[in-house]
């Protein structure tokens, strides 16, 4: 798991989150994506050629039980270690499928039966009660149990407007169908939703396509995420780019707060606010409000508030500060931060001005008196 530890470590240290997918099949160099010992141990598989051509490839039987064994202990494993953690961002349900994308298209291989497929997405429910997760639009079964266990979805062609086909393409004749049949229209209340581009915006603009459009198309389904490749963004295109960015999920804008102008040491302070979320979507972890006074001396109060499950539009929210009967009299800066359970430190960027270096927005001021 080093591996993942100094991912972990790069992201935090880039000011990023960590999403991961995990993958047993795919069309590279490597023979296999699996660990040898696994084939050595007497795990059935099946050899393809993707498209038939190409460097022969190796991928375990998913219904056998050799690997099953296995594979649930390192879902297991990761979930222990990982699920929750402050720097993962997202769980994408993979395992399954070329690249983890639940398919085995082009290479004759049959996909695991329907009730593997839905334990390995039972094995990642458990695994990460905590932490978002995604699962892929294509495998009909697949995306209506995970959507029922709670996990939003994610589709893999954001752009194709008719790169397959002059007859069909998957933003008009594959994913609307696609969400209806499996439920999935109220999924991104509670869970995200995650698109990738399809082939990359270059694309886009050599084809003619609007894209607009077609950034327009993936908020209206109330997009969070957005893998965009790591390819360059065409000329004059980088609006439309940083136009989706101001959009796209959640977006927290503080239009009111109110307090008293004076308290007395040990009293109650009543906060009255006016909050906004004019992005898409809501968020989907637990950060707690949190406020700051700092004079005399420093004190902070972390309310039990989650903004999880903040959807778009207005959010109304009184809270009570208790002030401490020791805080000693005098002028004291009021600070509000949203903080990351886990760390006590501020965790989430707001969509006003005043943040601080440290992560906290100073707002006002209160005087405080001796009872």
């Amino acid at each position: 798991f080093d591996r993942f530890d100094h991912l972990f470590k790069r992201a935090r240290e880039a000011g990023q989150k960590l999403a991961f997918r995990i993958m047993c099949a795919g069309t590279s160099k490597d023979y296999m994506y699996v660990p040898r010992w696994l084939r050595e141990k007497g795990c059935r598989g099946f050899e393809y050629r993707y498209r038939g051509t190409g460097p022969e490839h190796w991928v375990p039987d998913m219904d056998d039980p050799i690997f099953q064994e296995a594979h649930f202990r390192l879902i297991e494993e990761l979930g222990r270690r990982y699920d929750g953690h402050p720097d993962l961002d997202l769980v994408d349900i993979g395992s399954i499928g070329l690249w983890g994308e639940w398919h085995m298209s082009n290479t004759g291989v049959e996909m695991p039966s329907l009730k593997t497929r839905l334990a390995i997405i039972d094995a990642y429910c458990k695994a990460f009660p905590k932490t978002p997760k995604v699962m892929l639009i294509g495998d009909t079964e697949g995306m209506r149990h995970a959507i029922g266990r709670g996990c939003g979805w994610r589709a893999d062609c954001l752009g194709d407007m008719g790169g397959f086909s002059r007859t069909w393409n998957h933003m008009e004749c594959f994913y609307p169908q696609q969400i209806r049949r499996t439920g999935a229209e109220d999924a991104w209340e509670k869970a995200p939703v995650a698109f990738e581009s399809c082939w990359d915006m270059r694309k886009w603009k050599e084809e003619g396509w609007d894209i607009r459009y077609i950034f327009d198309y993936a908020l209206n389904y109330h997009l969070s995420y957005l893998n965009n490749k790591s390819a360059p963004i065409p000329d004059g295109t980088r609006d439309e780019v940083e136009r989706l960015i101001r959009k796209m999920g959640y977006r927290l804008v503080l239009r009111q707060l109110e307090h008293e102008v004076k308290a007395i040491s040990g009293s109650v302070v009543t906060i009255h606010m006016i909050w906004e979320n004019v992005g898409v979507a809501p968020p989907y972890r637990d950060y707690l409000l949190a406020f700051r006074l700092t004079g005399e001396n420093e004190f902070v109060f972390v309310s039990d508030t989650s903004i999880k499950g903040w959807l778009p539009g207005e959010i109304e929210i009184a809270e009570e500060l208790k002030l401490p009967e020791d805080l000693k009299p005098g002028r004291y800066e009021f600070a509000l931060g949203l903080l990351d359970p886990l760390t006590r430190e501020p965790a989430i960027q707001l969509a006003i001005a005043g943040r601080g270096e440290d992560g906290w927005y100073p707002l006002s001021h209160i005087e405080v008196i001796k009872r």
